[in-house]
């Protein structure tokens, strides 16, 4: 019976040789096997030559670069990365000037004085919402609130005001300390807190106009380590859904309408998820038409310890 239906043979289709044909993917570039006694390096050399073992090697070598050629290295971080406890290997590449430029939001600066004060942080959100308990510890908006009033005034920015204080009260944990291990190596630091986003605001000792004055000290220190960016410089951040991408965007949008020839640097983006502000703040817009974003997803914990091997 005939179909009704007309059809398109393919009898004249054009075909070529696949020995002719240009391929993504070589078996050159397929992983190489690793063990218990490979090295970070060996791990990093026999990653896939592959989309994200591809990126990670290569953003590796620029990071490298950038530390031989001495120039700008900035990272904004997320208090998530000091929940997980990775405190010990950001202070290390701040001691060795892996890191030279240290950003928070101001929930980092909440753990980080809890870990350096009393050893603990992170409290159980749920329980504390049920009866209003939740971010009502004394001590803690105490130590920051009270280092920014009594500072009130000065020269001092947000980061550099706590830090001091936790170096003046010898924290029992001061080598746990991002702020600290900042302060006394001599890299800069800046907060960049929201009002209404943390903990201490919900306490009746918070002084306002101190909280504002060192807020926007803190925006112009990180404005200046932005006016050192440069071709190779690299930036990253690890873990900041919003705030801090965002006030990248605003302070390199000041540097270059200064003047400053901030182009061409690196920029990275390490997360558990894609972010739609990471993405557009920090990988896309800043590395438009000079330099290259990248972003790796993947848990923190294990992610930059990873990254810290390979740069240290």
């Amino acid at each position: 019976m005939a179909s009704k239906y007309q059809r398109l043979t393919f009898e004249k289709v054009k075909t070529y040789s696949i020995r002719e044909r240009f391929s993504k993917v070589r078996t050159e570039d397929f992983a190489g096997m690793v063990n218990r006694d490979t090295t970070i390096q060996e791990f990093i050399d026999r990653l896939p030559n592959i989309l994200m073992g591809q990126e990670f090697r290569e953003f590796v070598n620029h990071y490298r670069n950038a530390i031989q050629q001495g120039k700008q290295i900035v990272w904004m971080m997320g208090a998530h990365t000091i929940k997980v406890g990775l405190n010990p290997l950001i202070i290390e590449l701040m001691k060795q000037k892996r890191i030279r430029h240290l950003a928070l939001n101001g929930a980092g600066v909440i753990h980080d004085v809890e870990v350096a004060m009393w050893g603990t942080t992170s409290e159980d959100v749920a329980t504390g919402l049920q009866d209003g308990s939740f971010g009502m510890a004394r001590e803690t908006a105490e130590f920051i609130n009270g280092a920014l009033a009594e500072n009130a005034g000065n020269d001092l920015g947000y980061g550099e005001s706590v830090a001091r204080k936790l170096v003046e009260a010898r924290a029992p944990n001061l080598h746990l300390s991002l702020l600290a291990n900042a302060y006394l190596n001599d890299v800069p630091l800046s907060i960049h807190p929201a009002l209404g986003t943390e903990i201490i605001h919900q306490h009746p000792n918070l002084n306002g106009p101190a909280f504002g004055e060192k807020s926007l000290l803190d925006f112009q220190v990180f404005s200046h380590s932005l006016s050192q960016l440069s071709e190779g410089s690299i930036v990253c951040n690890v873990g900041s859904a919003v705030i801090l991408p965002e006030v990248f965007l605003k302070a390199l949008t000041v540097v270059r309408n200064l003047g400053y020839p901030a182009y061409g640097f690196y920029s990275a983006v390490f997360d558990m998820i894609r972010h739609y502000r990471p993405t557009v703040n920090v990988m896309q817009r800043p590395t438009q038409n000079t330099g290259k974003g990248y972003y790796f997803v993947g848990h923190h914990e294990i992610m930059i310890p990873l990254l810290a091997g390979a740069i240290l």
